[in-house]
């Protein structure tokens, strides 16, 4: 019996020790669905600033050549996960191909934060707290500038990333719904770019010589709308065709100010970064974190390029 308790007790303090908590330090990783893309790092800038206020953390930060290289993502994490970190802050690039490595994390005791996209229902109690834009309501403010500056009636183009990613399903499809529901245009497409800007500008290209009565095209995420803006530019289109895109890197506000793109809806990366960062630090000292956090969108064109708000969130 005395034997049977000593085994008995040495089981619950390892149970305890194993269960327990991360202590608050050490390795905080940050893995995005690309390093290539001027968007992720302003993920990394605010995931840095913010970094910087937290005292007795690391940080590394990385992800894929390309958003399509998911297998590369999910070893990343597993990477992670081996090496014990203290939290992992991730984006992840394919809904349901990322749950079995988070669901790693989880058992091993390592929180989760997730940004920009969600995972699979599957995932859902794997994460601790999911950071991003409302998709579907930024999808819904993209198709509303659309009708705004086309009409009712017409045909219109959509330039897509990755199909499947959680992000691309609301973007998209609350674009969709919403061009539907609210008028009678033609929808085009999506045409899928994998997030690569030599692909949409050829897709767009194409798009545009096979539909000469286009009177509007969406370009859902930075590298295609960057893609779509060039395209348009190069057949001299642009400013002819109503076009809507999505983020706000350097070469979309460009766009933007000289009549190429009408307007493009841009995400709080930084916040991203920044709030993903605090948040995972919340988990690890035991604070109490919100299971979503909507870190907003704001409508950017002509007339308020230069506002204090467009400035908060361009990059």
């Amino acid at each position: 019996m005395k034997k049977f308790s000593m085994l008995a007790v040495s089981a619950l303090l390892l149970t305890l020790f194993n269960t327990g908590a991360q202590a608050a330090g050490g390795e905080i990783a940050v893995i995005v669905k690309t390093v290539n893309s001027n968007y992720w790092q302003n993920v990394q800038k605010g995931a840095t600033a913010a970094l910087e206020k937290e005292k007795g953390y690391t940080m590394t930060f990385q992800g894929p050549a390309a958003e399509s290289d998911i297998a590369d993502e999910v070893n990343m994490v597993e990477n992670a996960v081996n090496r014990h970190v203290a939290g992992i802050v991730l984006a992840p690039s394919d809904p349901d191909a990322l749950v079995p490595a988070v669901k790693k994390a989880w058992e091993a005791h390592i929180p989760v934060v997730l940004i920009d996209s969600m995972l699979s229902d599957s995932g859902k109690q794997y994460y601790q707290s999911f950071l991003s834009t409302d998709n579907k309501k930024a999808g819904e403010l993209c198709a509303k500038a659309m009708i705004d500056r086309v009409g009712q009636t017409g045909k219109i183009a959509i330039m897509s990333y990755v199909p499947g990613a959680g992000s691309e399903i609301g973007r998209v499809g609350g674009f969709r719904e919403y061009i539907a529901a609210h008028s009678k245009l033609q929808v085009v497409g999506p045409f899928y770019s994998q997030s690569q800007m030599a692909t949409a500008l050829n897709q767009t290209t194409d798009t545009l010589s096979a539909n000469p009565d286009l009177k509007g095209i969406f370009g859902a995420n930075e590298p295609t709308a960057v893609g779509m803006g060039r395209a348009l530019k190069q057949t001299g289109k642009g400013g002819k065709i109503v076009a809507i895109g999505f983020d706000g890197n350097q070469d979309l506000q460009s766009f933007v100010r000289d009549g190429t793109i009408q307007a493009i809806a841009v995400q709080g990366s930084y916040q991203m970064g920044y709030k993903g960062i605090q948040t995972v630090v919340s988990v690890i000292e035991h604070k109490s974190v919100p299971k979503m956090v909507d870190t907003g969108v704001v409508v950017v064109d002509k007339q308020n390029l230069d506002s204090s708000e467009a400035k908060n969130v361009l990059y």
